[in-house]
């Protein structure tokens, strides 16, 4: 199977293009089509000479998968889930969130995943592998040519755990972010985690200023060991010190998720514990109502509740935001993604 070219950096074509023994302004080139006019083949480069582009096609392939099935939550530019087909016949979803004229993209980075939060239905088929850097910017081209340009957030929220693929996607994100290519602010990108302890520690070196996003969950370790099986191996005492040293180093503010399980985790005594967890830390709390997952019998809070939860943050000086849910009715909500058998 040939390599992806989105796999490659801008100094990696230029290599490429310098062993061909073609001029320097060539490498630009192929990298203006891929990421300024989001071309579909090699073919379409038509201002690059044939032979560079025969080269291109024999070495490389230009795009990573192949639309299956669109679903839209409303009418035209409402909420989208897209399932989409790899080159090994293995399938993911993203998600088009439309707000205020800007579309975020929730793009996958592996297919299933290892860690099985309870209420999260990609872990539920298991983990199959991960996503190479070139499929994640195939998601990000894609997205680009429905919108007729890049998307103006990319989270890394749909299927699997970003910090257990960690090199491709930090690769996948310097190219994403690329002031001379789609050009995605890093501001803009934002990498959520289950609590995986050596990602946190690792991107605290690599002087991005993504976003970090750390799903809790639950204020003790018991439920939370309950609800994801991962604080077993990074209890919640040893994740919050690494969050801390993590805004420490870095200087940016984390985002805690928290998806609200009536009568699990939903209590008013519980957002006081979570109030004294996080009080000394730089951050703020996103509470998420539970959605419906096949398999998991939770059930949603009333919105009472959730309004409890944020007066008891904020009381702590925390400041504290209800998630507005988007995607439910197509499945494509927070947790609702899933894998599917290898389409044929």
């Amino acid at each position: 199977m040939k390599d992806l070219i989105y796999n490659l950096r801008r100094e990696e074509i230029a290599q490429f293009c310098a062993e061909l023994g073609q001029p320097q302004y060539r490498a630009g080139q192929v990298w203006q089509w891929l990421y300024h006019r989001f071309a579909e083949s090699f073919g379409a480069m038509k201002n690059i000479p044939e032979a560079l582009r025969l080269a291109l096609e024999e070495h490389f392939a230009i795009d990573p998968l192949v639309v299956i099935r669109r679903q839209e939550e409303g009418g035209p530019g409402s909420t989208s889930k897209h399932l989409v087909r790899l080159r090994d016949n293995e399938s993911i979803e993203l998600v088009f969130i439309p707000a205020k004229g800007k579309t975020t993209l929730c793009l996958s980075s592996q297919v299933g995943c290892k860690y099985k939060c309870a209420f999260c239905a990609s872990g539920q088929a298991g983990f199959h592998r991960n996503l190479e850097c070139g499929e994640m910017v195939g998601e990000v081209a894609y997205a680009a040519r429905q919108l007729g340009g890049p998307p103006a957030h990319v989270v890394f929220m749909g299927m699997g755990e970003p910090f257990d693929n960690y090199d491709n996607v930090l690769k996948a994100i310097r190219i994403i972010n690329d002031a001379d290519g789609l050009s995605v602010g890093a501001r803009k990108i934002t990498i959520s985690t289950c609590g995986i302890i050596p990602g946190i520690e690792r991107l605290a070196t690599e002087g991005l200023q993504v976003e970090l996003s750390v799903s809790l969950h639950a204020p003790d370790n018991e439920l939370r060991s309950r609800l994801m099986p991962v604080n077993k191996l990074y209890p919640l005492a040893d994740l919050l010190s690494a969050c801390r040293k993590y805004a420490e180093a870095t200087g940016r503010l984390i985002t805690f998720e928290y998806t609200l399980v009536k009568g699990v985790n939903d209590s008013r005594e519980q957002a006081r514990q979570l109030a004294a967890l996080l009080s000394s830390l730089h951050c703020r709390v996103n509470l998420i109502m539970l959605s419906p997952v096949a398999g998991f019998a939770g059930a949603t809070p009333m919105p009472e509740t959730a309004k409890m939860f944020v007066n008891v943050l904020e009381r702590a000086s925390i400041n504290a935001t209800i998630r507005i849910s988007k995607g439910g009715n197509i499945q494509a909500a927070c947790g609702q993604l899933r894998a599917c058998k290898k389409i044929n």
